[in-house]
C-alpha cells in the first residue's frame, strides 16, 4: 500500500505562515507535510495548531474521520500553496482556498530584483447568500477591542431565528469581531478576529473575512492603513517550481458556474506560455484526477509522478506536536 513510512524519522514542522526572501518570480510557497495522528487529535485541532483552515485540512484528507482520525493515521498538511494570480502588493485573498497572503517588499537586489516577506493565514469567508465580494479595496481604519454594530439585515436574520441581537455588542469575549478589526473601503466589510475560531477556514460569515485570534493580532500592527487588498476567486491554480508545473484545485464556491475542466485548461495553458521555450508534456490523466478530487494540495503534473498518492508518499514527515510544544514551534506562528 502506498503511503508515508510510519517508521521514518520525524522532522521538525516547517512554518506554514512566514516565508522570507521570496523572489518576485516565485510561484509556489512551502512544502507538503504529513504527521501521524494521535488518539486525541481532531482535524479542527490540528488545523489551528498548524495554521490551516478546517475545510482545507478536510479536503486534503478526504478519507480521514475529522473527529476520530485514529492513532497512527497519516494526515497530510496542505502547507504548500501556489500563489494566486494577482498583485503582490499588500494583501491577496483567494476565496476558494480560504487563505490570505500579505506581501511586504523585503529588498531590491542589485537594484533589480524585488524580494518579499510573505505572511500566509487561513481565513473564514462569507457563506452562500452573503458572499465576500471580489475586487480591489484597501484598509481604511484599524481598531483594537472594537464594538460590533450588527447591520439591520443581520439583526433581522437573528430575530427570525429566535436569537435577537442588541444594537451594539461591546468589546469582550462575546464579540464576534474578536479583539482586532481592520475596516475595508468597501462599506460593511471587515478583516477581523473571532470569538469562534472553529469557523476559520469555512464559509461562515456575513461577508467579512475572519482570522484566528493569534493571526489577526500578529498582523494588526504590521498592516498599515491604505494597504491594498485584492480579493480573487481562483479555485484552480498552476505554478512552476524548479521546472516542475504544479496544479492546485479547490472546491469552487457554490455559486461558481464555470466548467472546472475548461478553467483548468485555461490556467494550464497560461502557465505553459510562461515557459514557452521548453517542450513540456502534461499528464492529462492526472490533471483529470486532481480536478475530480479537489484536495487543495499542489500536485506536479509534469515529471515522474503518475498519481496523487505516489507524490504524497514523499511528503516531509514531521513530529505531531502536542499543543504545549507547538506554542513555541515555527508551525504555529
Amino acid at each position: 500500500m502506498i503511503g508515508p513510512d510510519p517508521n521514518a524519522p520525524r522532522l521538525s514542522p516547517l512554518s506554514s505562515t512566514q516565508y522570507e526572501n521570496v523572489s518576485a518570480e516565485s510561484e509556489v510557497l512551502g512544502e507538503v507535510q504529513v504527521l501521524f495522528a494521535r488518539d486525541e487529535n481532531t482535524l479542527a485541532g490540528l488545523a489551528r495548531q498548524y495554521n490551516l483552515g478546517y475545510q482545507a485540512l478536510r479536503n486534503g484528507n478526504p478519507d480521514v474521520d475529522p473527529w476520530l482520525p485514529r492513532e497512527g493515521t497519516p494526515v497530510f498538511l496542505p502547507t504548500m500553496n501556489v500563489i494566486p494570480d494577482g498583485a503582490r502588493d499588500g494583501i491577496l485573498i483567494n476565496l476558494p482556498s480560504m487563505r490570505m497572503m500579505y506581501f511586504v517588499r523585503d529588498s531590491i537586489v542589485a537594484g533589480v530584483e524585488t524580494r518579499f516577506m510573505v505572511t500566509s493565514h487561513p481565513i473564514g469567508i462569507g457563506r452562500e447568500g452573503w458572499a465576500t465580494p471580489i475586487g480591489v479595496t484597501h484598509i481604511t481604519q484599524k481598531t483594537r477591542d472594537p464594538k460590533w454594530y450588527p447591520p439591520a439585515s443581520v439583526r433581522a436574520e437573528h430575530a427570525a431565528l429566535g436569537d435577537p441581537l442588541p444594537a451594539v455588542v461591546p468589546a469582550g469575549p462575546d464579540n464576534p469581531l474578536g479583539r482586532f478589526k481592520m475596516r475595508l473601503a468597501r462599506p460593511g466589510y471587515l478583516i477581523h478576529g473571532t470569538n469562534k475560531p472553529s469557523g476559520v477556514g469555512m464559509r461562515i460569515s456575513h461577508g467579512c473575512i475572519r482570522l484566528y485570534p493569534e493571526d489577526i493580532e500578529a498582523l494588526f500592527d504590521r498592516v498599515p492603513t491604505k494597504t491594498p487588498v485584492y480579493i480573487v476567486d481562483q479555485p484552480i491554480l498552476a505554478g512552476w517550481r524548479d521546472d516542475v508545473l504544479y496544479l492546485e484545485v479547490h472546491p469552487p464556491l457554490a455559486e461558481d458556474t464555470r466548467p472546472m475542466a475548461d478553467e483548468a485548461n485555461r490556467v494550464i495553458t497560461e502557465a505553459l506560455a510562461r515557459r514557452a521555450h521548453d517542450p513540456i508534456e502534461i499528464n492529462r490523466e492526472l490533471v483529470a484526477t486532481i480536478i475530480a478530487e479537489k484536495r487543495g494540495i499542489p500536485i506536479p503534473i509534469t515529471g515522474e509522478y503518475g498519481n496523487i498518492d505516489h507524490y504524497l508518499t514523499g511528503s516531509r514527515i514531521i513530529e505531531n506536536l502536542r499543543l504545549d510544544q507547538s506554542e513555541t514551534s515555527t508551525a504555529s506562528r
